[in-house]
C-alpha cells in the first residue's frame, strides 16, 4: 500500500533542490514542506543560510565558522554564509539580505547533482531568487518560485523609500527575477494577476499556480498545560502568535485592547508569542499606556508549545499592516488561526479578511479601524462557549477543506513535477 501511494505522487523518484534563505531551526514553513517531499519519495537537497530570524542572534550551533551541512529528516542542508541581522536595524538587515545570495550564489554553483526541478521557497528578500537562477542555469533544470512576499511592496512595510526613481528601479528589478522562474505560484487569485501583469511582457511562457500556505499539523492538536491553564483560567484571552514586525500592525492591536480593556467588565489579556525587529517598541508603548499586566510578551516558543496557549485563548488575533498591496496574499497565520479552532478576529483587507468572512469564523477589521477592533474584542468577550465554540469549528472545517497539509502538499507537488 506504501509503496503504491508512493508512485502515485508526482515526485517520487525526482530530485529537488529547495533554495531558501530560511530554513530549520528556524521556523518557516518550507521545512514541513521538505519533509512532505521525502515523505512522498523526492530526494531533496536544501541551500539555505545560518539561522539568526528573527531575533538576529545565532542559533545555538551556528555562526560565522563552521557548521555548514546538517541532515534534516534525510535532506542534505547545505548553508551558505550571511551577515546576521544583529539588532535589527535597518542597516543591519540590509546587510542580511544581500549578503546571503552572494555566498549562497557562489555555493550553488558547486552545487550540481542532476536536480529534476529547483524550488526556490521564497519570502523576504526577493535576492533569494538569484542563487535559485544560478541552481537552475547549473543543473540545466526549471525553476519554480513560491511568493510568500510579494517584492517590492513588502520591503516598503520595512524600509521607507520615498525616491520614486529607487521604487521604480526596486520594480524593475524584481519583475525580472519573477519573470526569469519558470514557474510561480502564487498565494491568492489576486496575487496571481498581480504577477501575471507584471511578468507577461518580460516571459510570455511563464506560468502561475495558485497555492494557499498549509497549515502544520501541529496546530491541529489539543495540548493541555495545567499551568497556563491554572495561570490564565476564567479570563478574556486574546492570543498573537507570530513574527513582530511592522508588517503585522500590532500598534493597532494594542491601542485597541486598551480601549477594550477600558470599555468592557471583563477581565481580558493580550498574550504576544514571537519575537521580531518590533518587540522592544511595543514593549515600550504598553508600558507607557500602564497596561504591563494586562499585555504580556511571552517571547519566542517552539512550534509544539503554541498548541498550548491556543487552548487557554478565547480568540486569536491575526492584524496585518494597512498596505493595499499586502492585502494580495492570505497571511499564514489565518490558517494556524482556523486550525486551532479558535475564533479569528482579523485585522486586514482583501484576501485574507476573504477568507476570514467565507469561513464565518470570526469578525474582521480594517487595520487602521482601532474601534472597530476594540468593539470585536469587546463582542467576543461577551460571547457564551457555545457560541465562541461555533465559530472555531467553522474555521477548522474551512481549514480542513482548503489550508491542510494533504491539500496543499499534493498541489505543489503537481504544481513543482507535473
Amino acid at each position: 500500500m506504501e509503496e503504491d501511494r508512493l508512485m502515485a505522487c508526482s515526485c517520487a523518484g525526482k530530485k529537488i533542490l529547495v533554495v531558501t534563505q530560511h530554513f530549520y531551526p528556524e521556523t518557516f514553513r518550507v521545512n514541513d514542506i521538505v519533509k512532505g517531499l521525502i515523505e512522498d519519495g523526492a530526494s531533496v537537497d536544501v541551500l539555505c543560510g545560518i539561522p539568526n530570524y528573527p531575533s538576529g542572534e545565532w542559533a545555538e550551533g551556528y555562526g560565522y565558522f563552521g557548521h555548514r551541512y546538517d541532515d534534516y529528516h534525510g535532506a542534505s542542508v547545505f548553508r551558505s554564509g550571511e551577515i546576521r541581522r544583529k539588532g535589527n536595524t535597518s542597516i543591519r538587515i540590509f546587510l542580511n539580505y544581500i549578503s546571503w545570495p552572494i555566498t549562497a550564489s557562489l555555493k550553488a554553483l558547486r552545487l550540481k547533482n542532476n536536480y529534476d526541478v529547483v524550488f526556490c521557497y521564497n519570502t523576504s528578500p526577493i535576492l533569494m531568487v538569484i542563487p535559485a537562477r544560478v541552481s537552475a542555469w547549473r543543473n540545466k533544470c526549471p525553476l519554480v518560485t513560491y511568493v510568500l512576499d510579494i517584492w517590492p511592496e513588502n520591503l516598503y512595510t520595512v524600509l521607507d523609500v520615498q525616491s520614486s526613481l529607487m521604487r521604480a528601479f526596486a520594480k524593475s528589478f524584481c519583475d525580472k527575477q519573477y519573470a526569469a522562474c519558470n514557474k510561480l505560484i502564487a498565494l491568492s487569485d489576486s496575487l496571481a494577476d498581480n504577477l501575471f501583469r507584471r511578468i507577461k511582457p518580460l516571459n510570455s511562457d511563464a506560468s502561475i499556480s495558485v497555492i494557499p500556505q498549509h497549515c502544520e499539523e501541529i496546530y491541529e492538536r489539543k495540548s493541555v498545560s495545567s499551568d497556563l491553564r491554572s495561570q490564565f483560567g476564567g479570563q478574556c484571552i486574546f492570543l498573537f502568535a507570530g513574527s513582530i514586525t511592522p508588517a503585522q500592525g500590532l500598534d493597532t492591536v494594542i491601542e485597541a485592547f486598551s480601549r477594550a480593556v477600558t470599555n468592557s467588565s471583563v477581565e481580558m489579556k493580550l498574550l504576544i508569542l514571537g519575537d521580531g525587529m518590533s518587540r522592544a517598541e511595543l514593549q515600550k508603548t504598553v508600558a507607557n499606556k500602564g497596561l504591563g499586566e494586562s499585555i504580556l510578551f511571552v517571547g519566542r516558543v517552539d512550534p509544539e508549545v503554541v498548541p498550548m496557549y491556543s487552548d487557554i485563548a478565547t480568540a486569536m488575533v491575526a492584524p496585518f499592516a494597512d498596505n493595499p498591496e499586502l492585502e494580495l496574499t492570505i497571511p499564514a497565520k489565518i490558517s494556524s488561526c482556523m486550525a486551532s479552532s479558535k475564533p479569528i478576529l482579523a485585522v486586514m483587507r482583501g484576501e485574507g479578511a476573504d477568507a476570514v468572512r467565507s469561513a464565518r469564523c470570526g469578525f474582521v477589521s480594517n487595520p487602521s479601524d482601532v474601534n472597530a477592533l476594540a468593539n470585536n474584542m469587546i463582542k467576543i468577550a461577551s460571547m457564551n462557549k457555545d457560541d465562541i465554540a461555533s465559530l472555531g469549528a467553522n474555521g477548522f472545517d474551512y481549514y480542513r477543506e482548503h489550508f491542510s497539509r494533504a491539500v496543499c502538499l499534493d498541489k505543489i507537488e503537481k504544481a513543482v513535477f507535473d
